[in-house]
C-alpha cells in the first residue's frame, strides 16, 4: 500500500473541471517561459530506449526499468520504457547540430515501476527534460547558479498568473530570489538531522532552496543522496526544492546539473565502481570528445501543478494507478483523484 499523508482540514481550492483548465495554463506558460530564459527549441523524445545504447538513465541505479522485446527487432536486442533523458538529450543535442547556449526541451513521459507511491510518487512520471550546449568555461558554479536563476524566474511568473486567475489559492509563497546552499554546507548546518530532515528543515525556513553537489561522500562519510555516476558532475548539480504548504514538507520538483566531461565521468565510475560502464556507445562518446560539453535537467510538470493548485496528492492533478485503500482515504478526505 502507497503511504499517504492527509492534511488536517484540507479541501481542494479548485474542483475537478478548474483543476484541469488550470493545469493547462500552468503547463503552457512554464513550457514556453522555460524556453524564453533558456533558448530553447521543443523536440520529439522516445518513449522506450534499447538497453546496449547507455542512452537511459538508471536513476540511483537500483531501479529497474520496465523492458520488453519486438518481433521486428533482433530478439537478443532488449528495449527500455525510459526513466528519465538525461543521456538521451546530450546525445540529441549532437545529433541535432545545436549551438554553444542553445538547447533542447521535449515532454517526458516515463514509467518508474519501483517507485515507492505516497502523496508525491506516482508510477507514472511527467517533466519537461531539457538540455543545453555550453563551453568548457561554461563549467563554473556562477554558471549553474545564473541558470538555475533564470528557472526560477519562470516559476515566479507562474505562481504569480496562477494567484491572479484563481485569487482563491491565496498569496504568493515563492520568495523574490531562491536560496542556494551546498549539500555539505546543509549537513553542517543540520548535523543531528537526516538528509530528507535537512532539506525540510532548510526549505521550510527559505521556501525557494537550490541544493548544489550531490551525489559524493560528504564529510560525515554519508551520501546527502544518491546519483547516478555518468550523467550531472557531482562537483555541479542541483536540486530546486520549494516549500509545500499542504504537506509541510520540501517539494523537489528539478533535478539539474552541468554534465560530466571525459575526466568527471572517469571519477565519478570509479568512485561508484561501474568502470564497467566505460565501454558503452554514450560514454565512449564523452571520453572521445563526441557529444558537446551541456547542461540539463528534469522538471516535473505534475509537482509543479500540485504547488501551485496548492494540492495535497499528486494523483489531484494527474491520472495515475493507485491502490484501494489509497483511493478509498483520498475520497474520504476530499482529495479528487483525476
Amino acid at each position: 500500500m502507497s503511504k499517504i499523508i492527509i492534511p488536517k482540514g484540507y479541501h481542494p481550492q479548485l474542483n475537478l473541471i478548474e483543476t484541469e483548465v488550470a493545469i493547462k495554463m500552468i503547463k503552457d506558460t512554464f513550457e514556453r517561459r522555460l524556453a524564453e530564459q533558456l533558448r530553447l527549441t521543443r523536440v520529439s523524445a522516445p518513449l522506450f530506449l534499447l538497453k546496449n545504447t547507455g542512452l537511459n538513465d538508471n536513476l540511483n541505479g537500483v531501479e529497474k526499468p520496465v523492458s520488453f522485446t519486438s518481433f521486428e527487432l533482433n530478439h537478443d536486442d532488449e528495449i527500455e520504457i525510459i526513466h528519465s533523458l538525461a543521456k538521451w538529450k546530450r546525445d540529441a543535442l549532437h545529433r541535432y547540430g545545436f549551438e554553444r547556449h542553445t538547447g533542447l526541451y521535449t515532454d517526458m513521459n516515463a514509467i518508474r515501476k519501483d517507485e515507492e507511491l505516497d502523496n508525491i510518487h506516482s508510477m507514472y512520471v511527467d517533466q519537461w527534460d531539457w538540455e543545453m550546449v555550453i563551453a568548457k568555461e561554461d563549467r563554473t558554479m556562477d554558471y549553474l547558479k545564473a541558470i538555475v536563476s533564470k528557472i526560477y524566474n519562470a516559476l515566479l511568473d507562474v505562481e504569480f498568473l496562477m494567484i491572479r486567475h484563481y485569487p482563491q489559492l491565496g498569496e504568493s509563497i515563492l520568495p523574490d530570489e531562491i536560496y542556494f546552499i551546498t549539500s555539505q554546507e546543509l549537513e553542517d548546518k543540520y548535523p543531528n538531522l537526516t538528509p530528507k530532515q535537512r532539506e525540510r528543515a532548510i526549505t521550510k525556513e527559505k521556501k525557494a532552496v537550490c541544493l548544489l553537489q550531490i551525489g559524493d561522500l560528504l564529510k560525515s562519510g554519508h551520501k546527502h543522496d544518491n546519483r547516478a555516476p555518468d550523467y550531472d558532475d557531482w562537483k555541479l548539480n542541483a536540486d530546486i526544492l520549494i516549500y509545500n504548504t499542504q504537506l509541510d514538507d520540501a517539494l523537489e520538483i528539478s533535478s539539474m546539473g552541468i554534465r560530466v566531461d571525459d575526466q568527471a565521468l572517469k571519477e565519478q565510475l570509479e568512485k561508484a565502481n561501474a568502470n564497467e560502464r566505460l565501454t558503452l556507445p554514450y560514454h565512449q562518446n564523452i571520453i572521445n570528445h563526441i557529444l558537446p560539453l551541456s547542461i540539463g535537467g528534469g522538471i516535473g510538470q505534475s509537482r509543479l501543478c500540485m504547488f501551485f493548485l496548492r494540492k495535497a496528492h499528486i494523483g489531484e492533478v494527474q491520472a495515475s494507478l493507485w491502490d484501494e485503500e489509497t483511493m478509498r482515504l483520498c475520497e474520504e478526505n476530499q482529495i479528487h483523484l483525476l
